[in-house]
């Protein structure tokens, strides 16, 4: 960044709004200092938690803000974004009805088709017509515009996309309406803005979910700048970059996975110091647990779907379940336990939080379990309520035909359900990102994060045997911190549609457009030019393939398409003729992450973190065992489970057969037993 991110006077806040706690880190450059802290998120309006939060800190001139929202996300989920219109080429209205006709649920005779953010009836069509080499073949009927004006007034229509056929070859017809819209006042995105790409529908789609969430968007950052008044205001994006909020406000559809993507920017960062690079990351967190896997770097894809709209945007490649903390347990009509994905949120939150829930949650379960101690929960500083939460497995109990297991009560034996349901469901995530992906998750680190990540991370690697798991002092944070070490990035591609024997002196002429427009938006973002960093790929398929891979551009692309696909898919083609797709800039501006403070080894013997023995329920039943506080806790030390680390803002259960170790950088690095005891 620029040299002024150094100055003495600037402190650096991350801030990552989840479903339960919104997540601060504090960073100051100058003393190399960090805090952090975690306040009960606000769902009703989630400025009002960040803002609560800032509120606490000190007054500091040279504030500097970078931000993971969930604000683009709910607008989707919830249904509760701007009103949007379509306006497309005649003939194609109902391009966002018929999508792709693809059956997720191949078997299932009455799927439920998510309706368009655009209804039909906002959906409106201009004469004019382009083909796929850019040539005109109807010209655009302007007068054609004036009714649908008339229209869109009348509907009290926010925000519109405009998505022509093959304006990513062509644009000019799709510009004159872009410019004409936004002159008469409303929010205009233009498909050849956002997305530049061939595939009308994922273009058409991605493009109306822009439109549909920036306005929203635009409202809560203009919102937050006005009353925080910081000296730079970023948010995450959900490639793991970072971009200004000038450049966020009107590119909501960049954002929707900024939180996750913080984490894993985060768990990679912590992990590298720890000396590992093939990871996979569990995020879990109140609402949701989120995973995804590092082998070197992130990956990143380009095919992904919110609230069932697909968005072409690249994303990190996360995949989310609905397991956490406090997802609730219910009975179904056959009368098994069921956990999540619903969750009682941050309000009214598990039952021991003391807020009014009275269904239990995972969380619950741990209280009830002796696994999460209640005078040590954030620090002390919140009571849990043992009582209540007991009282509401009571009543679960009521709706269901269960004996309670030899040496528990139906209580426990209940909360051990609990647990080991939430864990096929997170387990099976993990073989998503990892198996599913060609990867095998014995060789890699787990990093687990999020308040609740501890609690269940060496069951779940017991489970996939993966024989090591690392927790980071700052594992309830993590996302935050993450954005506080995310470069500013930007992504870029165009639709070139070429031969694989394309010279590559052509393919680098079709990306210099892409180059020079990467290195002025870093250039407007502040970045200094020794710290630009510009890559270019190509997507590559087989002709006749209907879909492509992603190749770093080098005068050996062919070859390296063929070796990459044999590794995704088992085999590869050399003799069938390629064609490259799309080309892509990534312009990355680097910056200089948090120094994480490092202490020297010392003895393994931890009797100085000791806290004291506590009844714990485990597999083989009740038995006392030993606590441990996380804030003392120094490099070097070694503990042997089954334990709790009790750590301000999350807790950590080791099983019988797994033994910790303390680094340099005071993370919890465990070996995991092939066994729990």
């Amino acid at each position: 960044m620029s040299t002024s991110g150094q100055s003495s006077q600037n402190v650096w806040v991350g801030i990552d709004i989840g479903g339960t706690f919104t997540d601060f880190v504090i960073y100051s450059p100058s003393e190399q200092s960090l805090q952090r802290f975690k306040i009960l998120s606000t769902p009703a309006d989630p400025a009002e938690a960040v803002l609560q939060g800032l509120s606490q800190l000190p007054h500091h001139p040279g504030r500097h803000i970078v931000h993971g929202s969930t604000v683009a996300t709910n607008a989707i989920l919830e249904r509760k974004g701007a009103r949007t219109a379509l306006i497309t080429t005649k003939g194609f209205r109902d391009v966002l009805l018929i999508g792709r006709q693809n059956r997720p649920e191949l078997y299932d005779l009455f799927p439920v088709i998510p309706p368009p953010l655009v209804p039909r009836e906002w959906s409106f069509e201009i004469s004019e017509r382009v083909d796929c080499e850019g040539n005109i073949l109807t010209p655009l009927q302007e007068h054609d515009l004036v009714s649908i004006l008339e229209m869109l007034r009348g509907d009290g229509i926010q925000s519109v996309a405009v998505s022509f056929l093959f304006s990513f070859v062509n644009p000019a017809h799709e510009q004159w309406v872009t410019k004409r819209l936004r002159d008469e006042g409303f929010f205009v995105t233009g498909s050849s803005e956002i997305l530049p790409e061939f595939r009308e529908y994922e273009r058409t789609s991605t493009t109306v979910v822009n439109a549909y969430v920036s306005p929203v968007l635009d409202t809560y950052l203009g919102r937050l700048e006005r009353e925080m008044n910081p000296a730079e205001f970023h948010i995450v994006q959900s490639n793991g970059g970072r971009i200004s909020v000038a450049q966020a406000r009107g590119h909501g559809v960049r954002s929707i996975l900024s939180g996750p993507a913080g984490g894993v920017v985060g768990a990679q960062y912590m992990a590298g110091l720890a000396g590992f690079t093939r990871i996979l990351t569990y995020d879990m967190g109140g609402t949701s647990t989120d995973v995804a896997l590092v082998s070197e770097t992130i990956h990143v894809t380009t095919e992904a779907k919110i609230g069932g709209n697909p968005i072409r945007v690249p994303v990190i490649d996360i995949h989310t379940v609905g397991a956490g903390g406090g997802s609730l347990a219910t009975v179904d009509a056959g009368g098994n336990l069921r956990v999540g994905p619903q969750s009682a949120g941050a309000q009214p939150g598990p039952v021991c939080y003391g807020r009014g829930g009275t269904i239990p949650t995972v969380t619950d379960a741990h209280v009830v379990l002796g696994r999460l101690p209640t005078d040590g929960f954030l620090g002390g500083r919140m009571r849990l309520n043992v009582e209540a939460a007991q009282q509401a497995f009571d009543d679960l109990s009521r709706q269901m035909v269960l004996a309670p297991r030899s040496g528990l009560d139906i209580r426990q034996t209940l909360a051990l359900g609990m647990i080991q349901i939430a864990n096929v469901h997170m387990e099976r995530a993990l073989r998503v990102i990892s198996v599913e992906r060609g990867e095998d998750p014995r060789e890699t680190v787990l990093v687990a994060f999020g308040g609740a990540g501890g609690l269940h991370a060496c069951d779940l690697a017991r489970a996939l045997g993966i024989p090591h798991v690392l927790v980071s002092p700052l594992a309830a944070t993590l996302s935050a911190l993450g954005m506080l070490a995310a470069d500013v990035q930007l992504d870029y591609v165009q639709t070139v549609m070429l031969p694989g024997s394309t010279p590559i002196e052509i393919l680098e002429q079709s990306t210099q457009p892409l180059v020079d427009q990467g290195q002025k938006d870093l250039h407007r973002e502040g970045v200094d030019p020794d710290q630009w960093c510009l890559s270019r790929t190509v997507d590559v398929r087989y002709v006749g393939q209907s879909f492509d891979l992603a190749v770093p551009l080098t005068p050996h692309f062919q070859e390296e398409f063929h070796r990459i696909h044999h590794e995704r898919y088992g085999y590869n083609q050399i003799e069938t003729p390629i064609e490259i797709v799309n080309v892509r800039v990534r312009a990355v501006g680097q910056v200089t992450p948090p120094t994480i403070p490092t202490r020297p080894l010392g003895s393994a013997d931890p009797i100085a973190a000791k806290w004291e023995d506590r009844p714990v329920v485990l597999p083989q039943g009740i038995q006392p065992v030993p606590h441990y506080w996380g804030n003392r806790l120094c490099p070097g030390h070694e503990i042997n489970g089954p334990a709790i680390l009790v750590l301000d803002d999350t807790t950590v259960y080791l099983g019988p057969t797994d033994h910790a170790a303390i680094d340099r950088y005071s993370n919890i690095l465990i070996k995991v037993g092939a066994t729990d005891g």
